[in-house]
C-alpha cells in the first residue's frame, strides 16, 4: 500500500516490542491517523540507559516526511528536542546539535539526528516510491533500497506475508527491515536486539535464518574477493622487524612465512627463502605482530572487516550470543567470513530491571554453577561477572569458574566495593571507572545505572592519587596479579562530548568515515548529560582516569588492551590514551601484543616476531614506537596463511584507507 493510501485510512495503532537477548526491553506504539500525520512512543531500557522519544511526523504526497517534531531523552538521558520542516525546496531542522536550513532541487528525506524505528520505516517507504528506489538524505549522503526475499508466516494475530528488505548507504553494512505486505512495520532483527510486532516475537528465530542467510553471502563474497590465501612460502623483505617482547627492531630485516607460522626472521643476509616463496617488498615500512583487542563484542556484520583492516588479529569477546559467536567463528576460520581470531568469555549478571542483555542470569548458586558449567562446555575461557549479581553470590561464582580452569573478570557488582571484588576471586577488572568507584562509595553504591559514569563526572577529580588508599589498593592489584583492561577511549567522548560540541576520540579519522557516521561524531551525541556548570569537572574526571592509568603501570599492574567498541577503528586511539598516560610507546605495543596474549596463556605462540609463532603480523607506514598516531597507517594484514590489503577492506565497508 503507497503512502497515500495509508494517510487516508482511518486511525491504525502498530504496537511492537523490543525483545534484547529474548527479554522484553521496550516497546514502539505508532498511530497512524486519516489526517496524514503519524504520531510515535518509543521507548527502551538498557541496564537504566536507553532513549524515550514522543514523535509526530507528517507524510508528504511523495512518500517523505513534511515535518517532525520529537521529544524525550537520548540513551545517556540528555534531553532531545527536534523539529524539522519542509515548504517546496527549502528544508529546515533544528536540534540540539544543529540548526540549518537549505534549498535541494531534487527529491530528499531528512533523517533526525535522534529518531524512532518507525522513522526507519518512513524512509523505507519513501525509497520503494522513489524512482530508481535511491533517495538523497539530509542533512547528507544517499540511500538505496532492495527487496532480498518474502515469506510467509504466523503469529497469534494471525498470518502474515512479510519482505525483507535491505537499505544500503546508511551505515558500513546493508540496514535490514521486515514490512508486511502493506508496507508496514513487522520486524528488525539483530542477534543482540530486535524490533517486532506484537504477537510475533515466536516467528523471530524463522526471520533471523532467512535474514542470516541473506548476510552470510554477502560475507562468503567479501571473503573470497578480499582474501589471498597464502599458499607458498611468503619472504617478506626490506622492512623494519619489531619485536614487543624484547622492545628491539631489526633493521633491513626479513621474515619468512610458511604454513601460517614464523619460520625465520633476521637481517635480510640471513634469511633464505626456498625458490618457491613468494615475496613481498615491505619498503621499509614497520613490522610488527597483529594488534589484540581484549574487550570486544564481535555482533556486527562488519565487525571482522574493521578489526582486520586495522591490524587487529585477535578480540576477545566478554558478551554476546553463544550460538551465533560459535558461527561466526566457524565462518571465520573456514575463511567464509572475514575477521580476526576470537577468544570466548561468557558473561553471567543477576535478574532484575538493570541486568545485562544476556540469557545468562544467576540468581542462586545453583543457577550460578549451571551457567559457568554449560560456558566451559562451550569453550568459554573467562567468565565476566555483570553488575547486578548479588554480592554474596560473587565468591561462589569465582570458585566455580576457576575450578573449571576460567579467569573471572568483569564490572564489579553493585553495592560491592573493587577491593571486595579483588578480595572475593576477580583476577581482572573491566573499565578504569570501576576501579575509581573503589573510592566513592561513599557517594555511590548501586552502580548497576548511569551514576557509574556520572559519578566519576561530579566526583573523580577530587581522587588523591598518591593517598594511601589509593597507594593500598593499587599494590592489592599487584600482589594478587590483577589485570585491569581500562577503555579509556570508550569514556573519551562521553566525558567530553558536548551537544554541537565533538569530543576528541574519533577526530584524526572522522573525515574517512561515511557521511552519517561523521554527522552523529560532529553533532557531539553520545556523551553524558552534564549540568552547566560541570563540564570542567567532567573534564577533570576523566584526566583523573587517564592518570590512573598510568599510576597502575608504573606501579607494575598489568594492563591489556581494549576497546569496547569498534575495535579497528578505536584501539588506536585507546593505545594513544595510554601514551598520554605517560606509558613509552613500545610499553603501550607490547600491552596490544604479547602482554595480552600472555594475559590468555598464548604468549608462546602469539605476540611476537620470532621463529615458531603465528604469523599474525601488520605492516605499518610509519614508527608507532615514535608516534603512536602511525599505528592507524597499517598497510598490509597477515593472519596466518591469510594475506589482506587494508585499503581494500576499509574500502568494501565504506572507510576511506588511511592516508
Amino acid at each position: 500500500m503507497c503512502t497515500a493510501a495509508i494517510a487516508a485510512a482511518a486511525e491504525q495503532v502498530e504496537r511492537s516490542e523490543v525483545l534484547t537477548m529474548g527479554t522484553k526491553a521496550g516497546f514502539q506504539e505508532a498511530r497512524y491517523a486519516d489526517d496524514g500525520s503519524v504520531r510515535v512512543h518509543y521507548e527502551l531500557n538498557d541496564r537504566g540507559r536507553g532513549p524515550k522519544y514522543d514523535a509526530e511526523y507528517r507524510i508528504a504526497a511523495d512518500g517523505g516526511i513534511e515535518s517532525l517534531a520529537n521529544k524525550g531523552v537520548d540513551y545517556f538521558k540528555a534531553a532531545v528536542d527536534e523539529s524539522y520542516k519542509r515548504d517546496g525546496k527549502t528544508f529546515r531542522w533544528k536540534n540540539a546539535s544543529e540548526d540549518e536550513t537549505r534549498t535541494v532541487d531534487s527529491p530528499a528525506f531528512y533523517l533526525s539526528l535522534n529518531g524512532t524505528p518507525e522513522e526507519f520505516v518512513l524512509l523505507t517507504r519513501a525509497l520503494l516510491q522513489a524512482p530508481d528506489h535511491r533517495l538523497a538524505i539530509l542533512p547528507a549522503g544517499e540511500a538505496r533500497i532492495e527487496k532480498l526475499t518474502e515469506l510467509k508466516v504466523k503469529g497469534k494475530p494471525g498470518a502474515k506475508k512479510v519482505a525483507l528488505y535491505a537499505v544500503h548507504g546508511l551505515d558500513l553494512t546493508p540496514s535490514f527491515i521486515w514490512l508486511d505486505d502493506q508496507q508496514r512495520f513487522f520486524a528488525s532483527y539483530s542477534s543482540w536486539s530486535s524490533l517486532v510486532r506484537d504477537g510475533y516475537a515466536d516467528v523471530l528465530p524463522t526471520l533471523a535464518k532467512t535474514q542470516e542467510t541473506q548476510e552470510k553471502q554477502q560475507s562468503e563474497q567479501r571473503a573470497k574477493t578480499l582474501t589471498e590465501m597464502l599458499v607458498r612460502p611468503l619472504l617478506i623483505r626490506n622492512v623494519r622487524a619489531f619485536d614487543p617482547a624484547t622492545g628491539n627492531t631489526i633493521e633491513d630485516a626479513a621474515v619468512l612465512v610458511d604454513k601460517g607460522r614464523i619460520a625465520a626472521v633476521g637481517k635480510a643476509s640471513e634469511v633464505t627463502a626456498p625458490a618457491v616463496a613468494d615475496t613481498l617488498d615491505g619498503g621499509g615500512k614497520f613490522l610488527m605482530p597483529g594488534l589484540w583487542d581484549m574487550h570486544a563484542h564481535f555482533f556486527g556484520q562488519a565487525d571482522g572487516v574493521l578489526d582486520i583492516a586495522g591490524g587487529v588479529t585477535t578480540v576477545r569477546d566478554l558478551a554476546n550470543n553463544p550460538p551465533v559467536l560459535a558461527e561466526r567463528i566457524k565462518a571465520i576460520e573456514s575463511n567464509r567470513d572475514i575477521g580476526p581470531r576470537i577468544i570466548k568469555a561468557g558473561i553471567i549478571d543477576g535478574p532484575g530491571p538493570f541486568a545485562g542483555p544476556t540469557k545468562a542470569l544467576a540468581d542462586n548458586e545453583a543457577d550460578a554453577q549451571r551457567i559457568v558449567d554449560e560456558y566451559a562446555a562451550s569453550g568459554h575461557e573467562q567468565i565476566k561477572i555483570y553488575s547486578s549479581i548479588k554480592p554474596e553470590l560473587m565468591p561462589a561464582i569465582a570458585r566455580m569458574a576457576h575450578a573449571k580452569g576460567l579467569r573471572v573478570s568483569g564490572h564489579v557488582p553493585a553495592y560491592m566495593t573493587a577491593r571486595q571484588f579483588v578480595e572475593n576471586g576477580a583476577d581482572e577488572i573491566q573499565h578504569i571507572n570501576m576501579l575509581m568507584l573503589n573510592f566513592l562509595f561513599d557517594k555511590v553504591q548501586d552502580t548497576r545505572s548511569p551514576a557509574r559514569f556520572t559519578s566519576i563526572g561530579e566526583y573523580g577529580a577530587g581522587i588523591d592519587l598518591g593517598s594511601p588508599a589509593v597507594h593500598d589498593f593499587v599494590a592489592l592489584l599487584k600482589r594478587r596479579d590483577i589485570v585491569v583492561d581500562p577503555t579509556l577511549s570508550t569514556f573519551e567522548d562521553m566525558f567530553l562530548g558536548r551537544p554541537g560540541l565533538p569530543g576528541p576520540g574519533f577526530a584524526a579519522i572522522q573525515t574517512r568515515l561515511p557521511l552519517s557516521w561523521q554527522r552523529n561524531i560532529r553533532s557531539g551525541s553520545g556523551g553524558l548529560p552534564i549540568k552547566p556548570g560541570q563540564e570542567a569537572a567532567y573534564r577533570d574526571g576523566y584526566q583523573r582516569m587517564i592518570d590512573f592509568v598510568g599510576l597502575l603501570f608504573r606501579s607494575g599492574v598489568r594492563i591489556v588492551s581494549g576497546t569496547d567498541g569498534s575495535g579497528g577503528l578505536q584501539l588506536p586511539r585507546e593505545l594513544e590514551l595510554y601514551v598520554s598516560a605517560g606509558i613509552p610507546p613500545k610499553d603501550v605495543l607490547r600491552i596490544a601484543t604479547y602482554d595480552s596474549a600472555a594475559v590468555m596463556k598464548r604468549d608462546k605462540e602469539y605476540g611476537r616476531i620470532a621463529p615458531g609463532y603465528v604469523a599474525d603480523l601488520i605492516l605499518v607506514d610509519g614508527d608507532p614506537t615514535m608516534n603512536m598516531a602511525d599505528i592507524r597507517k597499517v598497510r598490509t594484514v597477515i593472519r596466518g596463511d591469510r594475506r589482506y590489503d587494508s585499503a581494500k577492506l576499509f574500502s568494501a565497508i565504506g572507510i576511506a584507507p588511511s592516508p
